[in-house]
């Protein structure tokens, strides 16, 4: 009877070392097939777009590609449900924001998850500025225009967004805060449809990710007032800063970054984080997303725990000025 015992408890800890060896090799060999990238909006828009410009040149770095799967609907918050629910093995990740990642607590009584408790910060990819924007033939022709009119006309303008606790759906609650006005929200699945209704003429004005509207500004399809950064930004060297055009109070950026299910192993997150690094670093991802008016962070704000700070942060922001809105 000893020898038996003597002979389980022998493989039951060889059992156990077997394990403990198994789980770091499988980190260490990551990744070993394709990666699927969820990104909560629909495909054109700004999220959507600098996802693809970064991971890209990451699926190089990894060896594997990595599959970009657009999950649209609730602001973003049906995608970053299912990543928060996905297996934590670094083969399901998301490419969230500040709407994903810190305007859904305060917005969301329900949320199916919490950005700080149900994901792994992986990497900061870029800042993105908010712009302030029109039909292309609203009738203010600059902000101190608008926001006359606004006022004036409050109950009959409207303003799109890509749903509630988007970026776009945010940022102008901030906007229509500092006005004091409560136009009608007229929501969409996604940035990119939002724009397409915008330069449609079929809704009024919109705030927007300085990425999904360059190419429209710069065809002339939509109007901008105002950039809502301390200085004006190179790809729109004309569009005056909204302390320049007289409404200070009203400065946004958002953000896009990549973050894992909690519990991923942190071999894993480190090896995503140097991938994406070593992405901004490169000369030809740098540039476009540049032209694309992005500002990319540097490298002490690309660490996994500069980014849990900043999600922090940015709850901690955007808390008290949609808790209102709910």
């Amino acid at each position: 009877m000893t020898s038996i015992r003597s002979l389980a408890g022998a493989c039951l800890a060889a059992l156990a070392s077997l394990c403990a060896v198994a789980a770091p090799a499988s980190a260490q060999n990551y990744p070993t097939r394709n990666i699927t990238m969820i990104v909560p909006f629909a495909a054109g828009g700004p999220t959507d777009v600098i996802s693809r410009i970064v991971t890209a040149h990451m699926a190089q770095t990894l060896g594997q590609s990595i599959i970009i799967e657009n999950v649209v609907g609730a602001g973003g918050t049906t995608g970053s449900t299912r990543a928060a629910r996905a297996a934590n093995d670094g083969y399901t990740l998301i490419t969230g924001h500040m709407g994903t990642h810190a305007a859904s607590v305060p917005l969301y009584p329900k949320l199916a998850y919490h950005p700080e408790k149900d994901f792994e910060p992986v990497a900061l990819l870029a800042g993105t500025p908010i712009l302030i924007l029109a039909r292309k033939d609203f009738p203010p022709k600059d902000l101190k225009e608008f926001i006359a009119y606004v006022k004036a006309n409050a109950e009959k303008v409207n303003a799109a967004h890509a749903g509630i606790g988007s970026v776009s759906h945010a940022s102008c609650e901030l906007l229509n805060a500092i006005l004091q006005v409560k136009p009608v929200g007229v929501p969409f699945n996604g940035t990119g449809p939002a724009m397409n209704a915008l330069v449609a003429g079929q809704v009024d004005y919109m705030c927007d990710q300085i990425v999904n509207a360059v190419p429209q500004i710069n065809a002339g399809t939509i109007k901008a007032y105002a950039i809502a950064t301390p200085e004006r930004n190179p790809s729109l060297p004309d569009v005056p800063t909204t302390t320049e055009a007289g409404l200070p109070a009203f400065q946004a950026q958002a953000w896009n970054a990549i973050f894992a299910p909690k519990g991923t192993s942190p071999a894993i997150i480190a090896t995503l984080n140097a991938a994406a690094v070593k992405a901004l670093d490169d000369p030809n991802v740098r540039k476009r997303l540049l032209e694309l008016g992005s500002v990319i962070p540097a490298a002490a704000d690309r660490t996994p725990e500069a980014l849990a700070t900043l999600v922090k942060n940015e709850i901690a922001k955007w808390t008290p000025v949609l808790k209102p809105a709910t």
